[in-house]
């Protein structure tokens, strides 16, 4: 066997002790004997030694070592920056190369690692090269890395992961050209939610090389799908622009640029902005009639939602009352009937009246400015009671204008159950209620009420009936604002638990959310959600036809989307994408949008070539960085530690000689019987040296 390393080891056959002792013994014999110049004393002492060694021993340790290949890190970045201009070609050709080169050198294993962006509906965040290296040298121990050879445009987002990483030469080779610039928008700042009907501050600006400083660009603004006007920005710098948040949930905002001088994408030159639109705290007006037992229900149902602020007044006298009174035990604050109903009436988002009748409280001036409130985008909602009949009634005011129903001058004193008609099972307000006739045929489950107002009418949809099918709760658009109508002051009962009692709560919470706009309230919509690569498509309606839904990608590609009905009013519908962006649907009478995957991706956010973020890595490290525009791709070589890892048309790869013990064997240097021979002739040797 031919050992590659030989080493010594000593096992002591007595303690340390007694070797050194003789040691030291053998060390002074000879020391006396040379002294006294005695004749021989050079072989006893010769025999001691070989005594004292024979105690140790020594052991000849020879080990077989098979060499170990060093490793080298090949990573590919196949992000979408990669896809511009020539760099994919570019990428391709150097990757070959690279792959025939290294085939070329000995000892050394070749670990290729591709980059590629995250898929839809995963988190994107960049060019993550230093998680890919990092994962390809987790088992490989520092001592054989002989180097990492990057191929990509140089925008890594995680650089600083690398630093601490490598111990090995790093070659940089880019794939862009030189001097490459783009213009890109970016989105500093953009809030997640804003308040409905107030505005929010967007920060962007216009990053452009080729653009003086200040100079204004053309940036077009679109919201919700609605194009916006033209805005100036100045370039390269960043600015803020004030936009409008109307209604409440998903509020889109794209923002696009025309092109620069220079260009490498367009992809970069626009973005979205999903900001959430939330109502501040609702302002509800409540005006009750007169005291009933009913007033507490609404009462307790307002109070008890934390997002309402409300203004309660019941009318307890009217003007022309004189009853001797004295006036210790009246008000001493006047009704502010111009402060609610003149000055701050467009401040309430919602208001009630609650079995109010005409008692000359309101001049018709003020019942005008509600009915004109409600064709401006307000909500109103009128409880009737028996008063509603008769000739107080708020039908002959202006406010009967807006209201769907108008009464027949009856009321109907009998005991009925509330039914949820069938345009009542297709609105989302009555849709789905707990102890509902969902099948249109058996009694619903809850309890019974006992008064209903007659009344007649053709507008609005009439989503629960009551005595033979006559309307109960109609439910009204007005101009751009909305009205309910409950003919019966009875929905207490069921707050009180009568014969089971009935989801009360549950109806005047929708019923006020969707005169308040709440999206997830409306009976005609189109809505889509990204689902990873699904986006799931419903549409709700109250007729009968769901038309298929048009999808238009960000290629500008169209696809068309057939809905099945799931539900009385609801149909559904799914499309597989394979990629990120905005997607618009239509149906021909209603639009939305759905942003799939990542809207404003890392990746695209600058993509000109550069060797800021690899270059002081790889000068660090003794490696280098190489245009593969301006040259070919470099040779290689393998280089000792510590030498230069660099030079003119090539690249270095560290040698480092590592190794794996195969074999040990384990040979006595000094066996017994050797050891005693020696030991014996030294002694004869000394007895001949003594008899001369």
């Amino acid at each position: 066997m031919i050992a590659d390393s030989i080493a010594v080891s000593f096992a002591p056959l007595v303690p340390w002790a007694v070797v050194i002792a003789l040691g030291v013994l053998a060390l002074l014999v000879l020391a006396l004997g040379w002294l006294r110049s005695a004749n021989g004393i050079l072989w006893r002492t010769a025999a001691l030694a070989i005594l004292t060694l024979a105690l140790a021993n020594p052991t000849l340790i020879a080990e077989r070592r098979e060499p170990r290949e060093d490793v080298v890190v090949v990573a590919i970045d196949r992000t979408t920056s990669q896809s511009i201009g020539d760099r994919e070609s570019r990428t391709d050709a150097t990757v070959a190369a690279l792959e025939e080169r290294l085939a070329r050198l000995q000892g050394l294993s070749v670990k290729r690692v591709t980059v590629r962006d995250g898929g839809i509906g995963e988190a994107t965040e960049g060019t993550r090269l230093g998680a890919a290296i990092r994962e390809a040298l987790s088992d490989v121990p520092q001592g054989r890395v002989a180097g990492v050879i990057a191929v990509t445009d140089g925008q890594v987002h995680d650089s600083d992961r690398l630093s601490a990483l490598i111990d090995a030469p790093m070659h940089v080779l880019l794939t862009g050209e030189r001097d490459e610039q783009d213009r890109r928008l970016r989105v500093a700042q953009a809030p997640s939610f804003g308040m409905v009907g107030k505005t929010v501050t967007l920060t962007v600006e216009v990053i452009d090389p080729a653009t003086p400083r200040g100079e204004p660009v053309a940036m077009r603004l679109s919201i919700d799908g609605e194009p916006g006007p033209d805005v100036p920005v100045p370039a390269n710098t960043e600015h803020e622009i004030e936009l409008p948040i109307d209604h409440a949930g998903q509020t889109v905002v794209e923002l696009s640029v025309e092109p620069g001088p220079a260009e490498l994408t367009l992809e970069n030159n626009r973005a979205v902005v999903g900001i959430g639109g939330v109502r501040d705290r609702l302002r509800v007006l409540l005006v009750s009639g007169a005291p009933h037992a009913g007033e507490r229900t609404w009462r307790d149902i307002l109070k008890s939602d934390p997002s309402v602020d409300l203004v309660h007044f019941t009318i307890l006298r009217p003007p022309e009352k004189q009853d001797g009174t004295p006036i210790r035990e009246l008000s001493l604050i006047a009704f502010p009937f111009r402060e609610l109903f003149e000055l701050k009436l467009a401040e309430f988002d919602l208001i009630i009246f609650d079995r109010y009748r005409r008692r000359g409280v309101l001049p018709r001036l003020y019942l005008r400015n509600i009915a004109d409130y409600v064709r401006n985008g307000g909500a109103l909602l009128e409880a009737s009671g028996p008063t509603f009949a008769g000739r107080l009634s708020l039908a002959r005011t202006p406010l009967g204008d807006v209201l769907p129903i108008s009464p027949t001058g009856g009321v109907i004193e009998q005991g009925f159950k509330p039914r949820v008609t069938e345009i009542g099972q297709r609105h989302p307000v009555t849709s789905a209620l707990a102890g509902a006739n969902h099948d249109g045929l058996t009694d619903p489950l809850w309890g019974r009420w006992f008064r209903q107002i007659d009344g007649q009418g053709t507008r609005g949809n009439a989503v629960m009936s009551g005595v033979a099918g006559r309307p109960l709760l109609v439910l009204d658009r007005v101009g751009e604002g909305r009205v309910a109508h409950l003919l019966s002051d009875q929905i207490w009962l069921w707050s009180r638990g009568f014969e089971g009692g009935g989801p009360q709560a549950e109806v005047l919470r929708r019923t006020a959310h969707w005169l308040m706009e709440e999206p997830d309230l409306e009976e005609d919509d189109l809505r889509a959600t990204a689902r990873g690569r699904v986006v799931e498509i419903e549409r709700r309606t109250l007729g009968d036809s769901f038309p298929p839904v048009r999808v238009t990608g960000p290629d500008g590609n169209d696809v068309t989307v057939e809905l099945t009905a799931s539900q009385p009013g609801r149909a559904r519908g799914e499309l597989q994408v394979d990629r990120p962006g905005l997607y618009r649907l239509t149906d021909g009478e209603q639009d939305t949008l759905v942003a799939v995957g990542a809207l404003n991706p890392v990746e695209l956010t600058d993509v000109a070539t550069t060797d800021a973020r690899l270059g002081p890595i790889a000068d660090a490290t003794g490696g280098s960085v190489t245009w593969l525009s301006d040259t070919a791709v470099p040779s290689m070589r393998r280089v000792a530690p510590g030498r230069t890892a660099t030079g003119r048309g090539w690249i270095g790869l560290r040698e480092n000689g590592d190794y794996v013990v195969a074999g040990v064997s384990l040979l006595p240097a000094l066996p017994a019987a050797l050891a005693l021979t020696l030991m014996l002739g030294m002694l004869v040797l000394a007895w001949r040296r003594e008899g001369d």
